[in-house]
Formats: structure tokens, sequence, C-alpha cells
């Protein structure tokens, strides 16, 4: 073994795909990049969230509770990657990388019809918000785009690199 730096500590617990996460605010919708998300519960599906008070979605977020966790495929990998790195407070970011925001059915927020998957989520807890920037989301109702394949998420791991998801296997498990 051999001494890791604090600061890589991330790269080896990054929880999943990176997203996207949408929001709606008086008819301006947003969307971000965002990799710090897990699973808490499967009943209801209850995901927790990291957003930045940095973020322009934070203040969206926190006034609107609702948004939309879409997930990307790898072939929209470059625009994941472009959208985390310009603010919406300065850009349409849906029009800048030609994004078509759908209707969603419980949210005001888009889904991203580009995306394998989207999600839509009501804020419910928001208890540690203010010290942690954690925000906990139910999601109400979820949809899947049957035409996608096989589709293979992306993972950050930190300056500039991401993991591509990989084969598939399958073992004995009790989970559901």
């Amino acid at each position: 073994m051999r001494n890791l730096p604090l600061s890589k500590v991330y790269q080896l617990l990054e929880p999943g795909p990176v997203v996207l996460l949408t929001t709606e605010v008086k008819g301006h919708a947003n969307v971000m990049a965002m990799s710090w998300h897990m699973m808490v519960e499967f009943t209801p599906p209850l995901v927790a969230c990291i957003v930045s008070n940095a973020d322009y979605s934070f203040a969206a977020l926190r006034s609107t509770k609702e948004c939309v966790i879409a997930i990307p495929s790898r072939k929209l990998a470059r625009k994941v990657v472009g959208i985390g790195n310009c603010s919406g407070q300065d850009v349409d970011k849906f029009k800048r990388f030609s994004l078509t925001a759908t209707p969603a059915k419980q949210v005001a927020a888009p889904l991203v019809a580009e995306c394998f998957a989207n999600l839509e989520c009501k804020v419910v807890n928001t208890r540690l918000v203010n010290e942690y920037n954690l925000f906990v989301l139910e999601v109400v109702k979820a949809w899947v785009d049957a035409a996608q394949k096989n589709p293979k998420t992306i993972h950050h791991h930190g300056c500039g690199e991401f993991i591509v998801d990989g084969r598939r296997i399958k073992l004995q498990s009790k989970m559901p």
C-alpha cells in the first residue's frame, strides 16, 4: 500500500454516472452536470444529491423544490462536459448544446429528449442543504427511451477523466 492524497478519495467513491439535472423557474429552463448523487431508498425511490450553492441551479432547486435527473449515454459525453463547464446564468445551455427540452408530466423542469432515461423528482428533504448542499429527492415519474439499446454511462474520475460503463456480469443475489 502507498499513501493516497486525501484530495483523491472522491475518485475511489464516485457514486454513479454523471447525470444532467434540469430545473425551471418562470419559464426559464436550465441544465447542469452532476455526479454527486446516490440512491437512498428503493420504495419510494429516493435520491440524495449535492448541488453546490455556487451553482446557478441551486437557487432554482431550492425555490421550486423539483427537478429532472436526465441520464445521458456516452455519446453525449462532450456535451455533458461542456454543460458542466459553463453557467446557466450566462448562457441558455439547451440552445448552446442542441438539447431538446421536453415537457415532463409531474414537474415543471423539462426532460432531456437525448438522454436514455429521465426521472421527474420532487424535493422531500432539505435538512442538510444549509450545511452540506444535500437535497433528498423523490422520483415521482420515470421515463426510458427504449430505442437506445444498452446505453453506456459515463463516470467522472476527476481532472477531466471519465470512465465509460463496462461489461455487465450477473451474480446470484437476494437483492431485487
